[in-house]
């Protein structure tokens, strides 16, 4: 398939880049309505200027805004950031996050190509968890072995030693 020319293209402030209803991640709590961009910012757990470089690259659409210019986000919106901070957070890249927007963009023929794109994203995902469960399970196993060794320890202290910081009874400081 070959990628189209730009003069081709419609202009990016005419393509809606939000995925379709089925697949929009649950609105916070309080983001009903069209909110700010620090509102959003604080109900996605999203800076400002994250917001602001996901619309300028294009993995958003270009926000509604209000008379004074500034941004207004509604509903769809803030769903749609929450599934790019879940892909980024899970250590999507933004090039295969701007690759899945642009799937997206060109609605239903492509749930395929998302769903292939997801499927990819969700194995890696898979495979980091098991690479950190192994690594949590080699830290607790040294846990474990230091656990041991204090138990031991303080058995032998009971026996024959002094607790640390106390002096044996038969302890007489020299002259």
């Amino acid at each position: 398939m070959q990628p189209r020319r730009a003069a081709d293209r419609p202009p990016l402030s005419t393509i809606d880049v939000r995925p379709p209803p089925a697949e929009r991640a649950e609105v916070p709590s309080g983001a009903t309505g069209r909110l700010t961009i620090a509102e959003v910012a604080a109900a996605t757990s999203t800076s400002t200027h994250t917001l602001r470089y996901y619309e300028r690259v294009g993995l958003i659409q270009p926000i509604a805004r209000a008379r004074s210019g500034h941004r207004r986000y509604g509903p769809d919106d803030v769903r749609w950031v929450v599934f790019l901070r879940r892909l980024h957070e899970t250590g999507m890249p933004i090039q295969r996050m701007l690759a899945y927007a642009t799937l997206a963009r060109r609605g239903d023929a492509t749930i395929s190509e998302r769903r292939a794109l997801l499927e990819a994203h969700r194995d890696e995902v898979t495979r980091k968890l098991a690479e950190q469960q192994a690594h949590l399970a080699g830290i607790e196993k040294k846990v474990r072995m230091y656990e041991e060794l204090e138990r031991q320890l303080a058995e032998k202290r009971g026996r024959d030693a002094p607790a640390p910081g106390r002096r044996p009874a038969a302890f007489v400081p020299s002259a």
